[in-house]
């Protein structure tokens, strides 16, 4: 089986998706960074939609890219009008794209529900749109939507949609499951029978709708089909698009066949994470391949096998797309696992010491009462640290006070007193807040800066709260976790206690003396 190209569609049909906005320097940014990646084609809106993308288009123009090509994106011609005159198709050749995509209804009940035309003057609209691209010197790509609800309702029809499409010059017919409603055993079964009907390549495009789309895609492939549409996230409009960072490893590296350049498949993960910030999103842990915790083994016995042999529980190497492989410290793992974690901190220590089943015997006590170390990688380094190499406290808190007042209608209705020492020296300091955590978490800051200016660099970017026990209502306890930044990257502590403010402190203080460890063990060499 042959090679198969990669049509991302990120700044286009995932820019449909809810919550999903780029700027135009974000969307130059991820054409980039696309082309990077390696794949072939980068649709990267619709000229014809709105201005921000005909600006796109026009700066876009000047980037030297090594592996993709731009793609403008449109309809076909109105209905009953020349396709000369039709403002749409004009814009995509302004857009000054080498390829250009455009879509045609292939399905009956679009045709007669929403186009409301007759069946000829739909083909039509779809051979001429065609012809006028191509006659103007471009690639063509008809995207025939709604093809695998239109085969259902009327096969013929559908097909000659995309004869139509030929007809005017097509370069390749891509078949879209525009509602995301098809299974793999009947994309099988169409695709199989599509591309010995057709003499130029068949593409497929699948939403998530039914959970399908990376399904589709693969079965799609192994039935002939020579190019994946997706979005590299797997985002876009309602469920998503076929997640292209899922496809690719499934296509190159299970089944052999090829994509992206070899070499840039070992920076896919980076890749994946670097596009989730410039879209402003959070990248799911559980996505495969590329997910945080998509080679992560939180069960002992799980993480016991892979230490000894990976393949016992991991179908590849992460290395292979650049991931990591990783441990999360719980109450459900073994000695190995507390070992390899603390390995990264104390190379020399040996599994049989009585220092690592000390540390796992208090990891465990610590979990029942609570604690979840998986998610809070800070707090179990300094636990880690504070056990095998005590070192010295960078600060003491003598007390806190929180005080709460809303009778203003103010959103800064507390505030708090914190008093800490720092070597010989106290500092009382005070401050307001968006509540008692937020005020604490200011005068906290406030008081250790004088000593510490390096803090001022942290930020908390995340707060959750865990009701540990909800039989107990409003006296249950609960867990706290806190994602602060420093800039460089970001970590996340963990409290609890059976006070919510107590438990945040404990998750505050955790993340105030991480940030000093790591400044200090960068000053030392460490």
């Amino acid at each position: 089986m042959g090679p198969v190209t990669i049509f991302d569609s990120t700044l286009r049909d995932g820019a449909q998706g809810t919550g999903i906005a780029f700027s135009l320097e974000d969307k130059l940014q991820a054409v980039r960074l696309l082309d990077q990646v390696g794949v072939q084609y980068v649709e990267a809106g619709n000229p014809g939609s709105n201005p921000k993308d005909a600006e796109f288009f026009h700066r876009a123009g000047g980037l030297a890219l090594k592996q993709a090509k731009l793609v403008s994106f449109g309809s076909t011609r109105r209905k009953n009008i020349p396709v000369s005159e039709d403002s749409n198709l004009a814009a995509i050749l302004a857009a000054g794209t080498p390829v250009c995509c455009v879509f045609g209804k292939c399905w009956k009940f679009h045709v007669d529900r929403v186009l409301e035309t007759t069946y000829q003057e739909n083909f039509q609209m779809i051979e001429e749109s065609c012809r006028f691209l191509k006659s103007h010197g471009r690639e063509v790509i008809f995207d025939a939507e709604h093809f695998f609800d239109g085969w259902k309702d009327d096969k013929a029809f559908a097909m000659e949609a995309v004869r139509a499409a030929v007809r005017g010059g097509a370069d390749m017919v891509c078949l879209c499951d525009t509602n995301g409603g098809a299974f793999p055993h009947e994309v099988e079964k169409v695709v199989k029978e599509v591309v010995t009907k057709l003499p130029v390549p068949v593409a497929v495009h699948f939403h998530e709708d039914c959970g399908m789309a990376t399904a589709n895609s693969i079965v799609a492939v192994q039935a002939g089909a020579s190019q994946v549409q997706g979005t590299l996230l797997g985002f876009g409009e309602r469920c998503g698009n076929a997640n292209l960072s899922a496809i690719i490893p499934d296509l190159q590296l299970k089944l052999g066949i090829p994509c992206i350049p070899q070499e840039e498949m070992m920076h896919l993960t980076h890749r994946v994470r670097e596009l989730a910030s410039i879209a402003n999103v959070d990248l799911p842990a559980w996505m495969p391949y590329v997910g945080e915790n998509a080679f992560a083994h939180k069960a002992g016995m799980h993480a016991a096998g892979v230490l000894k042999t990976p393949r016992s529980f991991e179908h590849v190497d992460p290395y292979l797309v650049g991931n990591a492989r990783r441990f999360p410290a719980s109450e459900m793992s073994g000695r190995a696992v507390v070992l390899e974690k603390v390995k990264g901190i104390f190379p020399k220590l040996r599994l049989d010491s009585q220092e690592a089943r000390t540390l796992l015997q208090e990891l465990k006590e610590l979990e029942s009462e609570g604690y979840q170390f998986e998610g809070a990688d800070a707090s179990f380094e300094l636990l880690v640290r504070k056990r095998l190499k005590p070192f010295p406290p960078f600060f003491e808190l003598l007390y806190y006070h929180i005080y709460t007042d809303y009778s203003d209608g103010s959103d800064r209705g507390a505030s708090a007193t914190v008093k800490v020492r720092v070597g010989g020296e106290i500092q009382l300091m005070a401050a307001e807040g968006n509540g008692p955590v937020n005020a604490l978490d200011q005068a906290l800051r406030k008081a250790l800066e004088i000593f510490y200016p390096v803090l001022s660099q942290v930020k908390l970017s995340d707060y959750k709260v865990r009701v540990l026990d909800s039989k107990n209502a409003t006296a249950a306890g609960v867990r706290v976790l806190i994602t602060s930044s420093d800039g460089e990257g970001t970590f996340t502590t963990v409290g609890v206690s059976g006070d919510v403010v107590a438990a945040s402190w404990k998750a505050l203080e955790d993340s105030m003396e991480y940030l000093l460890l790591k400044a200090f063990s960068k000053e030392q060499g460490e």
